[in-house]
């Protein structure tokens, strides 16, 4: 083939396709039972209407629309459409409406009376409907309804479907109902295909379990699990849980949470705070970590435990809260420190507990020894009781097992300790929640700094006795009782010697009190929080009639305009542009709605 040959193949292809593209946008009369023409009522119409054998037919690009009766403007390129419409696109779009209008040359139609649309996904009902066939959409703004079987009902005042991505936009009292839960929702995305639903601005997840509320949110309404981001919360029968990211799966009722948690237990007036969170709902169950701290709130004087892990077990009568590894207590008149601590909200019983894995050979074992302080006295032991009245929320008294030890410094002298110790130690409280009386027993030992009314060192009192009663006064001890002593000796300071100033095991730590709510994490490693990613902000929708449709509107009316300057009907029942969203003017955005990325919150 010489060149000549090839220039004019190659103008006839482009002419044959050009003219099969002309062709292509011309609709298309397929079948009509009868043809009128009233040019008095339909100026330059044909009037078409069905026989007993079938409806009038229609085709354009690909799309079929069957009818009752049409009007046709051929010049227009124009028909309207009534009685029984149905249009059908390919294998998958199948629209039902009382009355259609559309355009062969901008590709819009507008449906109205009782309109329903299906794909294989889902079904949209509304009074009417606008479908643009040129970026295969469909949108309402009257009010309208999508059915998907398995995800539930939505309802929205405003509702745009983009169906090559099988995705819908609804704004404005969004509601989506299924048997398992109820969906609230000022805007949300929600694809057809996967079930997944993204929530923006003020959003409940109502079930009979939980209400879960976010300000953006995910939902995979299939397998009804999701994330819950920005001021989420959420709600069980007796618990609060909040965060900065929210996971939660309703078929476990779980929930799991990360960073600046805070979980309210709303019978027992607890709260649990750190910064990764699991809760299981139906096993009455809360695992907390990252700065795990539980407050006990009282009306006076609410108490704190913090641990590297804490575990709240137990139905809302019987809370237990068990806090694991480098474990501190605190409250305005009591601290202590253990490697783990068992609290019984229903028996009032806080034990502090020693590390078991350690011998006693171990060089860490005495350190860390269970240990609490009130006022100015230091008590160790293996394990140490508090017991609490559950009604009147104060402590009545405390029990120390095995190596029981009381410190108080000597305020006086330069480096003098009142020192007991013995096998067991039972100590009351008075009303004020001070120590009031120490009994020690078994093998009981005691070094006191006794002075006179005038606070004089009368001596250093050292002995051994079966047991031994202290009461105290305003935090120091104001008298003691000896029962079967074995020896005990007053001695002048100046003759005590420096060797028998302190009883075996004595340890004094008050550089780990503490003695603020603050205290309890001196010792903790940095923190750094995950970062959460994975939800993008929502994008508000852009107008229908955009940019491009107005350009496609335009050449349709110079492509048809008459002598008197009368535009085409292609611009006819289009909706007026959304003045605002979300509290903002509309974004052009088209191309971004379109593309957005759809994924799920990740924690890095």
């Amino acid at each position: 083939m010489n060149k000549l040959h090839l220039l004019l193949f190659t103008l006839f292809i482009g002419f044959v396709s050009i003219t099969g593209a002309q062709e292509k946008k011309k609709i298309k009369i397929e079948y009509a039972g009868k043809l009128t023409i009233d040019d008095e009522n339909y100026p330059g119409a044909k009037i078409l209407t069905r026989d007993d054998a079938q409806q009038v037919h229609i085709e354009h690009g690909g799309a079929n629309m069957w009818c009752d009766k049409a009007i046709h403007y051929s010049k227009d390129n124009f028909i309207e459409a009534y009685g029984n419409v149905k249009l059908k696109q390919g294998d998958t779009i199948n629209m039902t409406s009382k009355y259609i209008e559309y355009s062969g040359i901008t590709e819009l139609a507008f449906a109205s009376g009782d309109v329903v649309m299906t794909d294989p996904n889902s079904t949209i009902t509304s009074d009417t409907l606008y479908m643009d066939r040129t970026r295969q959409q469909a949108y309402y703004r009257s009010g309208g309804t999508v059915v998907k079987d398995s995800s539930g009902t939505i309802t929205s005042k405003i509702g745009r479907y983009y169906m090559d991505q099988k995705k819908y936009q609804f704004v404005e009292d969004v509601v989506l109902v299924s048997e398992e839960s109820t969906i609230n929702s000022d805007f949300f995305d929600f694809y057809s295909d996967t079930g997944y639903a993204y929530l923006f601005g003020p959003s409940t997840i109502t079930t009979e379990e939980s209400k879960t509320y976010c300000e953006k949110g995910f939902y995979d309404t299939e397998n009804k699990v999701g994330y819950a981001l920005k001021k989420a919360r959420i709600d069980y029968d007796d618990r609060i849980i909040e965060g900065d990211s929210l996971f939660f799966d309703n078929n476990k009722s779980f929930a799991s949470a990360s960073n600046n948690i805070k979980i309210t237990d709303t019978i027992n007036n607890s709260i649990v705070k750190g910064h990764y969170a699991e809760v299981f709902k139906e096993k009455d169950s809360l695992f907390i970590t990252k700065r795990a701290l539980a407050i006990t709130v009282q009306e006076n004087d609410s108490i704190y435990i913090h641990a590297d892990r804490i575990m709240v077990t137990g139905k809302p009568e019987n809370r237990i809260i068990n806090a694991y590894y480098n474990a501190r207590i605190f409250k305005t008149d009591l601290s202590g420190k253990s490697d783990s601590i068992h609290s019984d909200e229903k028996t009032g019983i806080t034990k502090l507990i020693n590390i078991p894995r350690l011998s006693k050979g171990d060089k860490f074992s005495v350190v860390r020894k269970p240990i609490l302080w009130n006022l100015e006295n230091q008590m160790t032991g293996d394990t140490i009781h508090l017991i609490s009245n559950p009604e009147s929320e104060k402590i009545d008294s405390l029990l120390v097992f095995e190596n029981a030890f009381v410190i108080s410094r000597d305020t006086i002298s330069e480096n003098g300790y009142n020192q007991i110790n013995g096998k067991r130690l039972v100590g009351l409280f008075n009303d004020k929640n001070e120590l009031n009386q120490v009994d020690v027993t078994k093998n009981a030992q005691s070094i006191f700094y006794a002075r006179n009314d005038k606070q004089e060192l009368i001596g250093i009192d050292k002995s051994k006795s079966g047991s031994i009663s202290i009461l105290f006064a305003d935090g120091d001890i104001d008298e003691y009782t000896r029962y079967n002593q074995i020896d005990g000796n007053l001695f002048p300071e100046s003759k005590f010697p420096e060797k028998e100033k302190f009883l075996k095991g004595f340890d004094w730590r008050e550089d780990e009190r503490p003695r603020s709510v603050d205290d309890l994490f001196k010792d903790d490693p940095p923190l750094e929080l995950p970062v959460i990613k994975g939800l993008e902000d929502y994008i508000p929708q852009e107008d229908f009639v955009d940019d491009a449709m107005v350009e496609r509107i335009k050449e349709a009316d110079e492509r048809n305009k008459t002598s008197s300057n009368i535009t085409s009907k292609a611009s006819r029942n289009l909706p007026k542009p959304i003045k605002k969203t979300n509290g903002g003017p509309v974004k052009k955005t088209i191309s971004k709605v379109q593309k957005q990325k759809v994924s799920k919150p990740t924690i890095e």
